[in-house]
């Protein structure tokens, strides 16, 4: 009975092995450089007004994902339904934009 309970207790570890802080600083690191290029492009008042919404749209998705893989852990295995949902939100908030702006336009 003794073995059943310390192999399942290894089997717990292995799936839940700790990460540490380095790749929280990496993400960290890289959440503070995209929104440095994003405020850099705002402030820099020379450049063409639809290029700086380019990068700051580029920077936002960036953004997103490194938000998500990180501090969300969708990287990690068990996060598929979520990832399911959050796409599918996506997908339906586009498509309603996409309907508002067709009626507008109309």
């Amino acid at each position: 009975m003794a073995a059943v309970n310390h192999s399942a207790t290894e089997e717990t570890k292995k799936r839940h092995k700790h990460e540490g802080p380095q790749k929280h600083i990496v993400a960290y690191i890289m959440s503070l450089i995209l929104t440095l290029i994003a405020f850099a492009a705002v402030v820099a008042g020379e450049v063409n007004a639809s290029f700086i919404i380019f990068i700051l749209l580029m920077m936002a998705g960036l953004q997103v994902f490194v938000q998500m893989g990180f501090w969300m852990h969708m990287k990690d295995k068990g996060h598929t339904y979520a990832i399911i949902a959050i796409l599918g939100g996506i997908f339906i908030a586009g498509t309603m934009i996409v309907m508002a702006e067709y009626w507008a336009w109309w």
